[in-house]
């Protein structure tokens, strides 16, 4: 589900406490919040009916960030917000946030004529990926924040990626059929 729409900068995202889950700009102190250190060059979203568990230890004892799976999608042509596509994966960058990991699941449309080629990370064109790692890093910097931690700089097999997506979707199942508790997810 396509979030933020490359080249936007408004912080917009699904809002898994609110019933639907619509996706709306986010605040922070009432105020909306932007992407300050620009426009992405990709197209940001989530995938439906994952969850990364806080229970669940992950890199150097990091825990999952208690969100739906993060997606980077590197198609070429630009997504609408809410708009919902089939993708490939091709990776995962692991970004260690305030202790919590935060995957962020390189994708690519599946009718994107770089899906044909593209079968992980490493088959994008040159500069793609070291331009990813870039963004990951520094994004909050400019809003007075450090630079961000990755796992590597490195991205995942798309095998392993497609792991994690599995790994998640399960986390989410085994939430749904026990209910939310102190999540916050609106489950429906």
């Amino acid at each position: 589900v396509c979030e933020i729409p490359r080249g936007a900068t408004a912080k917009l995202e699904v809002q898994k406490e609110k019933p639907f889950n619509p996706i709306m700009q986010d605040t922070k102190k009432g105020a909306l919040r932007y992407y300050t250190y620009g426009a992405s060059f990709f197209n940001y979203g989530m995938l439906p009916q994952t969850w990364e568990d806080p229970a669940k230890k992950g890199f150097n004892g990091t825990v999952g960030d208690n969100d739906p799976l993060d997606v980077m999608d590197l198609s070429s042509r630009t997504c609408k917000v809410g708009e919902m596509r089939k993708v490939k994966i091709l990776g995962d960058l692991e970004l260690i946030d305030q202790g919590e990991l935060d995957h962020k699941i390189i994708v690519v449309d599946a009718e994107d004529p770089l899906a044909a080629s593209a079968s992980s990370a490493a088959d994008l064109p040159a500069g793609v990926v070291p331009k990813l790692v870039e963004w990951l890093k520094r994004y909050k910097t400019t809003d007075g924040k450090p630079e961000n931690k990755l796992a590597s700089d490195t991205p995942t097999s798309a095998a392993r990626a497609a792991e994690v997506v599995k790994e998640c979707h399960e986390s989410w199942q085994a939430l749904k059929a026990r209910g939310a508790g102190t999540t916050g997810f609106w489950l429906g």
